[in-house]
């Protein structure tokens, strides 16, 4: 194992330069210059330390997270979600979700592995896995791998950032006794996945800042790469990832505004040099990433090639190149006359009506119409039927019905003719009131009223309207408003069914419907009788798009309530948890909650770092310099990184309006956890040095030709004491450990706990079961 040292960044900090032991210590103080020919350097006591506490601290992640990982033997939380999609993959079934493919694949990697068939899909909270024969040890394994690596990552970048010893332990002991991350690591779930990569990116960058002075070298290309592999695991798990991006290109930008600095240390770039700074770094974490999140999508449409539950969020041209598809099945061509039943494709209602009338004034006193009601109905009914009648009302049977035909529809049960017109619906003054009227005022003076047009979404010109296969949008003639549904229930006058009105914005997805049934035509006719069709193939940028736009409408409409969602603002303080599972005869539960110790500690210290930077920059305003150029090197930039990334990792969620939960902090909570373990450092061992002398080797300020390597934490304190630090790490560990283990029953399920017990541990009324 190579030897971690050097600090994360610090290149144009003011400094100066001694010549000493035949190194120049130029104006980026924790970088040294050699100016004789390197010679090996053999491990160091201090160096054999780290290695040894690297090892502990693994072993100790395995031993956390994979202890009793077969409790419960029962599907939790969300394990019905990612264990159902590692389940499709291996039955090649195509399903929907809206988070990308790389961490479900990996569920599905696991799966395949130990020779799982997909059997069981993972219905209910509380479905036995011993029963249904479900190799469930086998999944949990997966995220508790990725988990045990995270905190091993953790030490590994306070290591590569030239931290001390109890620093580094601080940091990864964090991590190691939080609650949190154990508990979401031994479950059938994408944090695992998404936390580890995160870390990975920021461990990369750091190795491959270290390399800034051996440009374009092979090293410094791999560690570029792999910052972008390691970033597009992160978005290709989850697209909070983007949040990764963020935090390095933060970096990155402040990286090409110092190269572009002609008075930069080691000299000046020409233009020429700075654009291949530019494009090396865009392609290793702009291109190379987009290209290897492409590569997975490649991945999941190549496996999932039968039809499945996703089926109904895709368009007919992508269904249809699933196998075993209903559109190759039922679509049968709409002729005029037909009694067609039409549905909702996003809410699944029904077109129905029923010889009840809107109410003269609505709550909000608004005047209606009085007309018939026209609602969304859920479930399959007569008064679901409408009669499709063309434009000129021929009387002709047999003539299919095309895209951008005019046509109206009779409501079979009530005699009437499908109207809209310039009224307000009920719940939308904006949009227009569907109702029905007598055949008579349907043919005659509200004949244009009654006149809607087919239009296919993506239909061709004359192209046949299909049942199922046709996902059109019922356009009014007159008014061009689009027959648009909405789940919230009408009133008891409108028997709490949904309003059908007229959307002026005819682009949106949500006022798409499709043909469900063709009740007027036999089982046994002719036109039911389907030719065997063969399976069809879209381009993968068609598919991909698609996807691409379905997953980020449906993420963005996950707004309802939930009884355990929190907020932002709830995050740092550990306010609420998450009740994952429980079992009511053991007194048995899992509750996702964060060690609150750990959580505060480190919530305050985000707050301490701040009040640091802001106090030291009003002591520079009034001419007092407290600290020297190295260690406000340090401050500002390798724990300014740290800090960097929990901001990028936090505050954009309070621009969220989709459900939120506890567990999208913990990618910033291992941030704060870095900010903790260097604020160790900071405040322990920080002592001023000694401004050093001008070298006669550095004359003008330049720096000494020759290759560079970083200082180590052991040079850098060397003749100081760590008494302080270890101290402070023991006793900051210790309370952690109380923590942890206080709430571990919570954590890992078992034992189950008394009344008192359960009381014991609800500190800010964490809403607890069995507190009675």
């Amino acid at each position: 194992m190579s030897s971690p040292q050097g600090s994360l960044r610090q290149r144009t900090v003011p400094g100066t330069s001694k010549k000493k032991a035949g190194v120049v210590v130029g104006t980026e103080p924790d970088v040294v210059a050699v100016t004789k020919p390197a010679k090996k350097v053999a491990a160091s006591n201090s160096e054999s330390s780290y290695r040894i506490a690297f090892v502990l601290i693994t072993a100790l992640a395995f031993v956390t997270r994979f202890w009793g990982i077969n409790h419960p033997n029962e599907v939790v939380f969300d394990e019905v979600h990612f264990g159902k999609f590692a389940s499709y993959y291996l039955e090649k079934t195509y399903f929907f979700d809206v988070h990308p493919p790389f961490g479900k694949l990996l569920f599905a990697l696991m799966g395949w592995l130990v020779g799982y068939d997909g059997h069981f899909h993972f219905e209910n909270i509380g479905d036995s896995y011993i029963s249904n024969k479900v190799p469930y040890v086998a999944f949990r394994a997966m995220p508790a791998l990725l988990g045990s690596l995270t905190v091993s990552v953790v030490f590994l970048i306070m290591w590569e950032s030239a931290y001390s010893l109890p620093a580094c332990i601080v940091a990864a002991g964090l991590v190691l006794l939080d609650n949190a991350h154990i508990g979401q690591t031994r479950l059938i779930l994408l944090d695992a996945t998404l936390v580890l990569a995160m870390a990975c990116s920021l461990l990369c960058y750091i190795k491959f800042y270290k390399l800034r002075h051996e440009a374009f070298s092979r090293k410094w290309w791999k560690w570029l790469i792999l910052t972008g592999f390691a970033l597009s695991c992160d978005i290709s798990t989850k697209y909070v990832g983007l949040f990764a991006f963020v935090t390095i290109g933060s970096a990155v930008i402040i990286d090409l505004w110092e190269l572009l600095d002609v008075k930069r240390p080691g000299g000046a770039l020409s233009l020429q040099q700075f654009t291949y700074h530019f494009a090396a770094r865009a392609m290793g974490l702009i291109v190379l990433p987009f290209l290897f999140y492409l590569f997975w999508f490649q991945v999941h449409f190549s496996i999932l090639t039968r039809s499945g539950p996703g089926d109904d969020f895709m368009s007919p041209e992508f269904q249809e190149t699933l196998s075993d598809n209903v559109l190759t099945a039922n679509a049968m061509t709409i002729e005029y006359y037909d009694t067609i039943t039409l549905r909702h494709k996003e809410t699944k209602a029904y077109l129905h009506s029923h010889a009840d009338y809107y109410p003269l004034r609505y709550d909000d006193g608004r005047v209606s119409s009085q007309g018939q009601q026209v609602t969304g109905y859920p479930y399959n009914d007569t008064n679901n039927y409408w009669q499709i009648i063309p434009f000129d009302d021929d009387h002709v049977l047999g003539h299919p019905v095309k895209n951008h035909d005019l046509v109206r529809l009779r409501h079979l049960v009530t005699d009437t003719i499908l109207l809209s017109h310039d009224v307000a619906s009920p719940y939308y003054p904006t949009n227009q009131e569907f109702t029905t009227v007598s055949i008579a005022d349907g043919f005659g003076n509200r004949a244009p009223d009654t006149l809607f047009e087919v239009r296919i979404e993506g239909g061709k010109p004359n192209q046949e309207f299909k049942s199922v296969a046709s996902h059109f949008k019922f356009i009014h003639n007159p008014s061009k408003v689009a027959m648009w549904t909405h789940p919230t229930p009408l009133p008891e006058w409108g028997h709490k069914q949904q309003e059908i009105n007229g959307n002026k914005q005819i682009a949106p997805s949500s006022n798409v419907w499709v043909v469900d049934d063709v009740p007027s035509v036999p089982e046994d006719s002719p036109r039911r009788i389907k030719e065997e069709r063969k399976v069809k193939t879209l381009p993968f940028w068609r598919k991909y798009l698609e996807l691409q736009r379905s997953m980020f409408w449906h993420n963005s409409q996950l707004t309802s309530s939930h009884p355990y969602a929190s907020q932002p603002y709830h995050w740092p303080f550990l306010l609420r948890g998450v009740s994952f599972w429980t079992q009511n005869d053991t007194r048995q539960q899992i509750y996702f909650l964060g060690n609150p110790i750990g959580w505060w500690i480190a919530s305050s210290l985000i707050a301490v770092y701040v009040g640091i930077i802001a106090a030291d920059q009003i002591s520079l305003r009034r001419g007092i310099d407290a600290l020297d150029h190295r260690t406000r090197s340090r401050l500002y930039n390798s724990t300014g990184f740290f800090f960097l990334a929990w901001a990028t990792h936090y505050f954009p969620f309070f621009l969220m309006g989709r459900q939120l939960f506890l567990h999208h902090y913990l990618p910033a909570h291992l941030a704060s956890c870095l900010v903790v373990g260097a604020l160790v450092e900071f405040v322990f061992n920080a002592e001023p040095s000694a401004e050093e002398p001008a070298s006669e080797d550095s004359k003008d300020g330049k720096i000494a030709a020759g290759p560079r390597r970083h200082i180590t934490a052991r040079e850098r304190f060397a003749g100081q004491s760590m008494v302080p630090a270890w101290l402070a790490c023991a006793v900051l560990l210790v309370l952690v450990f109380a923590g942890w283990y206080f709430f571990l029953p919570l954590t890992y399920g078992y034992p189950g706990l008394s009344v008192e017990q359960v009381v014991r541990r609800k500190w800010l009324g964490y809403d607890l079961h069995f507190a009675k």
